[in-house]
């Protein structure tokens, strides 16, 4: 069997061994529920706060601001929903609700904003640039005076680029002087509104997660992402942010999510998230090293491909192309067989046959249905590159051949 070269850690990541020694004992010696006032249970209780420490820390944050979920579809599901029901419970009505998003958004966030609409809400959709970037000055004529949500993803799951949160943050700051939703009597919530989330389950290996300064209400990470358990997920939610649960039962996580905590994939999970931001800088500039030679590479090899989005404002690790022409999936598969595995689109786009994203750029369908993602990892060297180069030209050769015979 042919040693793999992974390329698709934009899907998720393999898990550390660190990371999984930490988990070993939750399982089996460690085990207690931690609701539970015996000994064990107590003992699975600090392991969460201790985890929920941790990684406040990284966000310069508060413990009590951390959610844990099963991942980053729950975590979006919880901040989009949660706030709608906290306004719901108070008497607006989901019509009379205006939320913003992208047209480039994880279908995470897409489907419950559809959902929305199905229930009267008002969804805009903020267009990027043939770049894959908004412009933030387009956010501040779109707000509108019942906005309440605002829903931007840090750095997009398909072609890497990373939007301009602090200066979306702003518009949303002005935005609330001119708030005119009216919860209730009290003033105390007058000018919270629109609230901003940021997916950011793409962002946590390479970019500054310092809430403070990026200036988000709710913010979603993904364990899987960054070298940590699949299943595992974080919602931060300030503390003044509205909110109210959409899973009921036991009332854990300060109530805002119930179900037994998973010890092992949250202790795992903290653990990982350590390891990572104790290096993050480091390992951008020295992936993007990398990246940047790679697409050098194909523009050599494969001068037909284009890149989709921006080369800079993008994630170092990213490099999603389109080669006019081939078929994306085949590819994929006649790749695999070489032992390099990468992805066409989103791993949760899978009813899609071409990519949403692309098209967005205003590339037309052709390229949308010969895009490749390859996302690296900081193992990845120039010769796994020249390898993969070599196969990809082969692959794409047969291909074109085929197509013209």
């Amino acid at each position: 069997m042919k040693k793999m070269i992974y390329l698709d850690n934009a899907s998720t990541t393999p898990v550390r061994r660190e990371v999984i020694e930490v988990m070993m004992s939750f399982w089996s010696i460690n085990f207690g529920n931690p609701s539970s006032i015996t000994k064990i249970g107590v003992l699975a209780k600090q392991e969460i706060e201790k985890a929920r420490t941790v990684i406040a820390t990284y966000l310069s944050r508060l413990p009590k601001e951390i959610i844990f979920t099963s991942g980053g579809t729950e975590s979006n599901n919880l901040a989009i929903f949660g706030v709608v029901k906290s306004l719901a419970n108070k008497g607006i009505k989901i019509s009379n609700m205006h939320f913003i998003s992208t047209n480039i958004e994880h279908s995470s966030i897409t489907e419950c904003f559809n959902e929305l609409e199905k229930q009267g809400a008002t969804v805009d959709y903020l267009k990027v640039k043939e770049t894959g970037i908004i412009d933030s000055r387009d956010l501040r004529k779109m707000i509108k005076p019942n906005t309440v949500l605002i829903s931007i993803g840090y750095a997009n799951n398909e072609i890497g680029t990373i939007q301009p949160i602090r200066e979306i943050s702003k518009e949303v700051r002005y935005a609330r002087k001119t708030n005119k939703i009216i919860i209730d009597k009290n003033e105390e919530e007058m000018g919270l509104y629109p609230y901003f989330h940021t997916d950011a389950s793409q962002a946590g290996l390479y970019l500054n997660l310092n809430i403070n300064e990026l200036g988000v209400d709710l913010m979603t990470l993904d364990a899987q992402k960054i070298y940590g358990p699949k299943g595992v997920g974080i919602l931060f939610k300030k503390t003044n942010v509205k909110f109210s649960p959409i899973i009921l039962g036991g009332g854990q996580e300060g109530g805002l999510r119930s179900g037994t905590e998973n010890v092992p994939l949250i202790a795992g999970q903290a653990k990982a998230f350590e390891l990572v931001r104790k290096s993050f800088e480091r390992n951008a500039q020295k992936i993007k090293i990398i990246r940047d030679y790679f697409w050098q590479k194909i523009q050599k090899e494969i001068p037909e491909a284009i890149l989709n989005g921006d080369l800079e404002n993008r994630l170092p690790n990213n490099l999603n192309i389109s080669i006019p022409g081939i078929n994306s999936e085949f590819t994929v598969l006649c790749l695999d067989e070489e032992g390099i595995v990468c992805s066409t689109k989103s791993a949760c786009n899978h009813d899609e046959d071409s990519s949403f994203v692309v098209r967005a750029l205003g590339r037309d369908n052709v390229l949308a249905k010969s895009s490749l993602r390859f996302t690296l990892s900081e193992n990845i060297n120039k010769k796994n590159i020249d390898y993969v180069v070599s196969k990809l030209k082969n692959v794409i050769k047969k291909q074109l051949k085929q197509n013209f015979n």
